[in-house]
């Protein structure tokens, strides 16, 4: 499923327009990021959690050759499912 195919499925399933449902997805998707972009975490009780890391930074290796490389350090966004998410897939 990609993003029109769920503007499709949320327009039908709440008898909304596409435009609204477009507009309440892509408001939803806002705020995640704002809210992960300040370090908050994100939490939906039953489908998951988003939360931001720090990865440090570390040595590499190019593919291609084998010179080792320097990685820098940065942020992360992890999500880890819910248990009502988990168990419906099972």
């Amino acid at each position: 499923m990609n993003k029109s195919d769920l503007i499709d499925a949320m327009a039908e399933q709440a008898g909304i327009t596409k435009a609204a449902a477009k507009k309440a997805l892509e408001t939803m998707l806002n705020e995640i990021e704002g809210s992960l972009k300040k370090g908050n975490r994100v939490s939906l009780v039953g489908f998951g959690s988003w939360s931001v890391s720090r990865r440090a930074a570390r040595d590499g290796r190019n593919p291609q050759t084998g010179a080792t490389i320097k990685i820098k350090a940065k942020n992360v966004v992890k999500f880890k499912a819910g248990s009502d998410l988990s168990n419906s897939v099972n």
